[in-house]
């Protein structure tokens, strides 16, 4: 009996030698990003009626745009953990602006869209700011 009681009182100076590895502060934003890719290849399929009714119609150039744009945005969110994972996303921006070209529908989800990762940029250069000075949650001491 007195052996448990040594160990429990033991176990106070134990843990508070012992931490938990901190937490990754960038896992939130990666998960924001990865949202907003599936979510921006949802309303880029969504353009496909509206090229295929109000637009000039759906043609093999057109369609096969969007499917692949669609694709590359579902295949990027998995991507998030790699470092070139933003160059990416922004790549995915470029090519979605540039729908103006296949339809106007596709070029105003672009515009759209490109404020959303404007202001996931600006969230980034915050959280980067915040780390350097070491305010995050996770560095708090």
């Amino acid at each position: 009996m007195s052996e448990a009681a040594d160990n429990s009182a033991a176990s106070p100076d134990r843990d508070s030698a012992v931490r938990p590895p901190a937490k990754d502060p960038w896992k939130g934003l990666r998960g924001v990003m990865a949202g907003t890719l599936v979510l921006e290849a949802i309303v880029v399929l969504l353009v496909l009626p509206v090229v295929a009714v109000v637009g000039g119609g759906l043609t093999w150039f057109s369609g096969g745009y969007i499917v692949f744009l669609a694709v590359a945005m579902i295949a990027g969110a998995g991507l998030q953990g790699r470092p070139w994972a933003l160059r990416y996303n922004l790549a995915l921006q470029v090519l979605t602006l540039l729908g103006f070209f296949v339809d106007l529908a596709l070029g105003i989800v672009g515009v759209i869209f490109s404020a959303v990762w404007g202001y996931i940029l600006y969230l980034r250069k915050d959280m980067k700011d915040r780390e350097a000075r070491g305010l995050l949650p996770g560095q708090r001491g």
